[in-house]
This record gives structure tokens, C-alpha cells and sequence, in this order.
């Protein structure tokens, strides 16, 4: 790395032929360090040549200021960033609260609206009763109501249900926390029954999970397939990887060979 040495800015009015004097010998004495350490680097990278020490690496410069200009340039003069597309413009508007403002002189005249959009998020209870009706036939029967079929008899609804799972195997919230995150937005709900919500039923999430390499496969012109060691059920296994760009698919067996992936 080459010695810089920074030369003194001193105004022109105060440039003294002194001070003249002074900044020549250090401009010289600046290229001769500079000529210095270019002998020096070559004194090195000859040594390391004669002792058959792999050279000096040849870094290239950062590119990384001149894209940041180009972007900040951008076409046609126009700033960085003025072409994107309005942040809001596809936002689902939930609620509209038109304001007045704190004082209108008289005689004054409404003309347009200035729109300001706020994004906002709401973690409440939302619960529901469900009054099945039952009726007395003329023979002395009874029929009743129904729940909704995607309600499985739970009480709990599937946007709960959907909640749980979600925080539990994509955001890795563990079972405690997710637990006391319920209890803190208003879900009163047991250590056990959030147990049962994570692990019991889950039968359709497996049948999903096997339709689909069958459908990869049926719309895909290529896959791509990869095996790595992993730990399955407590031996050591392979975990193998079957997709593209468009699905992946994951299994885990106890083989790594083309048997093995013409089975999956």
C-alpha cells in the first residue's frame, strides 16, 4: 500500500514565499516516497518470486462507487428511484376517515382531498358463536344446525389454526413463546390443545406434500436433483432434492445412488 500523504490547503492571500517554499519541498518529498515504496514493492514481489512464493494478488478496483454514480444519475436526468411505482397504489384500503381541518375561515370553499395512506395491523380476538338451531319433528325427532365444514368441529377457527402453524414452522417461534404470544393478544387456549394444533390432523399438509412432485413433474420440461447427509429419525441419512425454478421437493432416505432417485 503506497504512503499518501495530504498536502496542506492554505489560501492564496496567505501563501507567504516562505510557505511556497515549504509545500515544493513537500510536494517532492511526497513523489520521491512514492517512488520509494514502488521499489520496494517490486524489491518484494522479486524475493517472493526467487523463493517460489505465490505473487502479489491483483485486486481491481471498486466499481462499486461508479454504479452508486450511474444510479444516482439515472435517465434522463431525472433523480434516483423517480420512476418506481407509488408504494400504496396497491394497497386494499380497509377504512377511509376523511379531517377537517382545526379552522376553516368564512367563506372559504372545499376543493380536493390531500392522501396520506397508513399501513396498520391488527392482532385481536376475533370470536364467533355459533347458534345451532334445533327443531322438534311431528314424530318427536330432532335436527339440528351445523358448524361450517372448515371449522372440523374445532373450536378454534382456521385463520387461528393457520396463524399457529405459521409461527411455529416458518417463523421457528418456539411452543412456550407462541404460547404466551396467544395468551398476551387474548386467545385462551391450553399448552396441550397448542400442542394438538401443531402435530394431530395434519393428514391433508402430507397429502398436499406428495401431489407435489407429481405435479412438478408434469409441468416441468427439466428438474434438477441434489443429495446431502442429514439426520433422519435419529440415523445418519440423505436428504434428497428434487425441482427447479418453478417447485422443490424434499425426502429423506437412508440411500444416496440412482436407484434411489428413479424410486423417488
Amino acid at each position: 500500500m503506497k504512503p499518501h500523504i495530504l498536502m496542506p490547503q492554505i489560501p492564496e492571500e496567505q501563501q507567504t514565499p516562505i510557505v511556497r517554499q515549504l509545500l515544493d519541498i513537500i510536494d517532492q518529498q511526497a513523489r520521491i516516497i512514492d517512488q520509494m515504496a514502488t521499489q520496494i514493492q517490486l524489491l518484494k514481489d522479486e524475493i517472493a518470486r526467487l523463493q517460489n512464493r505465490p505473487p502479489r494478488p491483483k485486486i481491481q478496483p471498486s466499481r462499486l462507487e461508479a454504479k452508486r454514480s450511474k444510479k444516482k444519475k439515472g435517465s434522463k436526468g431525472k433523480r434516483a428511484g423517480s420512476a418506481k411505482r407509488p408504494k400504496t397504489a396497491q394497497l386494499e384500503i380497509r377504512d377511509t376517515k376523511p379531517i377537517e381541518p382545526e379552522c376553516i375561515p368564512p367563506g372559504s370553499t372545499f376543493r380536493y382531498y390531500n392522501t396520506w395512506v397508513v399501513q396498520d395491523l391488527k392482532l385481536q380476538p376475533y370470536n364467533i358463536r355459533y347458534r345451532l338451531k334445533v327443531y322438534e319433528t311431528p314424530d318427536g325427532a330432532y335436527v339440528s344446525g351445523k358448524l361450517p365444514a372448515n371449522l372440523n368441529n374445532s373450536h378454534f377457527g382456521p385463520e387461528l389454526i393457520r396463524f399457529v402453524l405459521y409461527q411455529y414452522y416458518h417463523c421457528h417461534v418456539t411452543q412456550p413463546l407462541l404460547l404466551e404470544q396467544l395468551h398476551e393478544i387474548g386467545i385462551d387456549i391450553s399448552a396441550g390443545h397448542l400442542n394438538r394444533l401443531l402435530i394431530e390432523e395434519k393428514d391433508r399438509f402430507h397429502l398436499e406434500k406428495d401431489q407435489i412432485l407429481a405435479t412438478g413433474l408434469e409441468v416441468s420440461s427439466y428438474i434438477n436433483v441434489d443429495d446431502t447427509g442429514a439426520r433422519h429419525m435419529g440415523r445418519n441419512g440423505y436428504c434428497t432434492h428434487i425441482g427447479n425454478e418453478q417447485f422443490s421437493y424434499f425426502e429423506s432416505t437412508q440411500s444416496k445412488s440412482r436407484i434411489n432417485f428413479l424410486k423417488l
